[in-house]
């Protein structure tokens, strides 16, 4: 599983005092800190960056390559089109745009870059009327944006896929939708990449929690195909997992998927904790923040 680091924010209050004042000292630091984890790509969210958003998008570019060189790439996140093209116009090496959601108005002006730019493009999910109801809404607005670029000369291999991932505390049935998409995809579309917001599985929940729910939840997508995911970048048994250095997590949560019995007893505190939460996630028991003491 590639790990595209989550952790170089607008919101993350450092980084958005170091973009405002266009100061490159804390973002060159995040970034070297993520190269040191060992993530694949660094996403860049400079979020809508209405104002000066193609000078900043190009001054953190700059900034985070003096620093790093061209490894690893960088995953652009912007929703302003200006912006994302002064960053993919620096950026050294193939970038990923992030992303191009299922609205013509939006793709019909961000294929194009990803072609001008030889870039990845992420394939957002969201279509004309938000978020899909279910797997099958998922996979028409897949082959809605797929066809647009492949019509444009981007191959599968260069797009990435994010059908969305909800909280499970809210919207639970959305999870499984996911898994189901995850399943198709691979044969609806050979050669495709995939990822996914992954943190979004945990949003809501206690701190404390969200580390297991977001491992629980990856281990999940990557056995139904899932490529990549976007994700804490300082979560180091995520990072592990992700290595394959856990096997003994990824069984026990794979026993869960399959409907296994599972002797409780038999089980590490920490593999208890890790099949409680993947019964959550499947929705075989309620969502509570007191899951793992129950």
């Amino acid at each position: 599983m590639l790990i595209i680091g989550e952790n170089l924010n607008v919101i993350n209050r450092t980084i958005g005092k170091a973009l405002k004042e266009m100061d490159p000292g804390p973002i060159a630091e995040e970034a070297k800190r993520q190269k040191d984890k060992g993530v694949d790509f660094i996403d860049v969210n400079l979020g809508p960056a209405r104002k000066n958003g193609p000078q900043l998008m190009e001054f953190v570019v700059k900034t985070i390559q003096e620093e790093i060189g061209d490894t690893p790439p960088l995953c652009l996140d912007t929703s302003n089109i200006e912006a994302m093209e002064a960053g993919l116009a620096v950026h050294k090496g193939k970038a990923i745009i992030n992303s191009i959601m299922c609205r013509p108005e939006r793709y019909e002006k961000m294929i194009p870059l990803a072609v001008k730019y030889k870039a990845y493009m992420i394939a957002l999910m969201w279509g004309p009327e938000g978020l899909p109801r279910d797997e099958n809404e998922r996979g028409a607005l897949a082959a809605e944006l797929i066809y647009a670029a492949n019509e444009a000369g981007i191959p599968n291999e260069d797009i990435f896929v994010d059908g969305i991932v909800t909280p499970v505390n809210i919207q639970q049935p959305q999870l499984m939708s996911l898994l189901a998409f995850q399943e198709m995809l691979q044969d609806m579309f050979p050669g495709i990449k995939s990822t996914c917001g992954l943190s979004n599985v945990s949003n809501g929940a206690p701190d404390h929690l969200r580390p297991i729910l977001n491992q629980t939840y990856m281990v999940m997508l990557e056995r139904k195909g899932m490529y990549s995911c976007i994700a804490d970048a300082y979560d180091d048994k995520l990072l592990s997992i992700a290595r394959g250095e856990r096997p003994d997590i990824v069984e026990v949560i794979h026993k869960v998927m399959d409907g296994e019995d599972i002797d409780m007893d038999s089980l590490s505190k920490e593999l208890q904790d890790y099949v409680k939460t993947a019964r959550v996630i499947l929705g075989h028991t309620l969502y509570s923040d007191s899951w793992l003491e129950l």
